[in-house]
């Protein structure tokens, strides 16, 4: 089952894919963020345009384990999805998955530029891989 992982950030938005089975994730593209419901109706028609069956959103809760801005954006944009789609949309922890991305970029050995427009949709397969991780043995 594909799955369609979302990294929402305040200026962009960073989409990943899994794989058909559902094991690994790839980074797919980044949205520039618009206004909720226009952002919404792109991530679903990128999970339709994917044949994905399932919506992951990333969540940054406060170094404390508490609820922040981030995630009650995140929380805001879960509710637009759902308003838009009858797929599956969850909420999955994405902390450090920003660092995780940028640390895989920097080994892989991108450069700068490269690493600047690519990380948004790295930290959602970042995420995404959390995922399916968190998911196999179900």
């Amino acid at each position: 089952m594909r799955i369609l992982a979302v990294d929402p950030g305040e200026r962009k938005i960073g989409l990943a894919i899994s794989d058909p089975v559902g094991i690994a994730a790839r980074p797919l593209a980044t949205l520039d963020h618009v206004a909720r419901m226009d952002d919404a109706a792109r991530i679903v028609a990128a999970a339709q345009a994917h044949d994905a069956r399932m919506i992951v959103v990333g969540m940054a809760l406060e170094a404390n384990g508490q609820i922040g801005p981030a995630a009650r954006h995140a929380e805001r944009l879960v509710e637009a999805l759902r308003e838009l789609t009858r797929l599956p949309v969850v909420l999955h922890d994405e902390s450090l998955s920003t660092q995780i991305a940028h640390d895989a970029m920097l080994a892989s050995g991108r450069r700068q530029h490269a690493r600047r427009t690519q990380i948004h949709a790295a930290s959602a397969a970042a995420i995404l891989q959390s995922y399916l991780d968190a998911h196999s043995s179900e």
